[in-house]
C-alpha cells in the first residue's frame, strides 16, 4: 500500500498533505507509517517511514520537525536541523523553498498554514494546552514577521480527535470557560455524569477565524474512530496498549 496524502484544494500549488497510517513499514501496535521519533518503534522503520512521507509529498525536500511539548511556542526555520537537535516548540514557519515542515499528531490538531502570494508557510501542533494558550496565534505572528498578510493566509485543520470521541471532566470544561465564557459552545453533554464531550477541532477553527485569516478549512476526520487510517493516543490508552504511533502533516514551498 502506498502513502496517500490527504490534500486540500485551497493549498493546491504548494507541496502539502495530511498523512495517516497507510504506506509505512512499521508493525505491531505501530503498524503503518509511524513517524514518531519519541515512540518505542524500531528506529530504522521510523526513519524509512519519514523518507516515504517526504517522497509522497515533496521529493527532494528536507524534512524539519520539532520536539513537541504542548506549548504555544513557534520557531522560524531558515535551514534544516538534525533530528537530535529539534527545538522544543509546537509550531514552525518558513519562507525558504526546499524545506518541508512537519507536525506529528495522534489525536491533537494539526494545522497547515500558507500565504502563497507572500511565499510563507507554517505548521502547528495544537493539543488542548497549546490551543488554549494560543499556538495558532503565535504561528500567525511568526508568519507575519516573514511578510505574510493575515488576510491572505489559508489554514487547514487535519485529522484529530472528534467531539464524539473526546470525553473530558468538569475541571477541563471550567478551564476553558474561565478563559472565555463563550467557550461553553464547544462542549456537549457527556455520556457520564460530570463529563462533557469537547470539540477541539471547532475550537481551533474558531481561534483561527477570530484571528482574522483569509480562510479556514476543517477536514472533519476523527483520528480516534478510524483505527485503520490514523494513530490515536486516546484509543491506544483505552485499549491498554503500551505505546502508539504518530502521523505527520506536511507543508513546504516548491523549489
Amino acid at each position: 500500500m502506498s502513502v496517500r496524502p490527504i490534500t486540500v484544494g485551497a493549498l493546491v500549488g504548494l507541496p502539502h498533505g495530511f498523512l495517516g497510517r497507510e504506506g509505512g513499514v512499521s508493525v505491531g501496535i505501530h503498524a503503518g507509517l509511524n513517524v514518531g521519533l519519541g515512540s518505542d518503534d524500531d528506529r530504522d522503520a521510523i526513519l524509512e517511514n519519514r523518507r516515504r512521507a517526504v517522497g509522497a509529498v515533496a521529493p527532494g525536500h528536507k524534512l524539519v520537525t520539532l520536539h513537541q511539548v504542548h506549548s504555544a511556542d513557534a520557531v522560524t526555520v531558515t535551514v534544516p536541523f538534525a533530528d537530535d537537535a529539534r527545538p522544543h516548540a509546537d509550531a514552525l514557519v518558513t519562507d525558504r523553498p526546499g524545506l518541508l515542515l512537519g507536525i506529528l499528531t495522534a489525536d491533537c490538531v494539526p494545522v497547515l498554514f500558507a500565504d502563497a502570494e507572500a511565499g510563507v508557510v507554517g505548521a502547528a501542533h495544537a493539543g488542548w494546552k497549546g490551543a488554549i494558550t494560543g499556538v495558532t496565534d503565535t504561528a500567525l505572528a511568526a508568519m507575519e514577521k516573514l511578510g505574510a498578510d493575515r488576510a491572505n493566509i489559508v489554514a487547514a485543520i487535519g485529522p484529530c480527535i472528534a467531539r464524539s470521541s473526546y470525553e473530558v471532566d468538569e475541571g477541563f470544561v471550567q478551564r476553558f470557560e474561565a478563559a472565555d465564557p463563550a467557550n461553553e459552545r464547544f462542549f456537549a453533554d457527556g455520556r457520564r455524569p460530570g463529563h462533557a464531550q469537547f470539540d477541539i477541532e471547532a475550537y481551533v477553527a474558531h481561534r483561527l477565524a477570530a484571528a482574522g485569516i483569509g480562510r479556514v478549512i476543517a477536514l472533519g476526520e476523527d483520528s480516534y474512530a478510524q483505527p485503520d487510517r490514523f494513530f490515536s493516543f486516546r484509543r491506544a490508552t483505552h485499549r491498554g496498549e503500551p505505546g502508539y504511533g504518530r502521523q505527520i502533516s506536511l507543508i513546504g514551498l516548491a523549489e
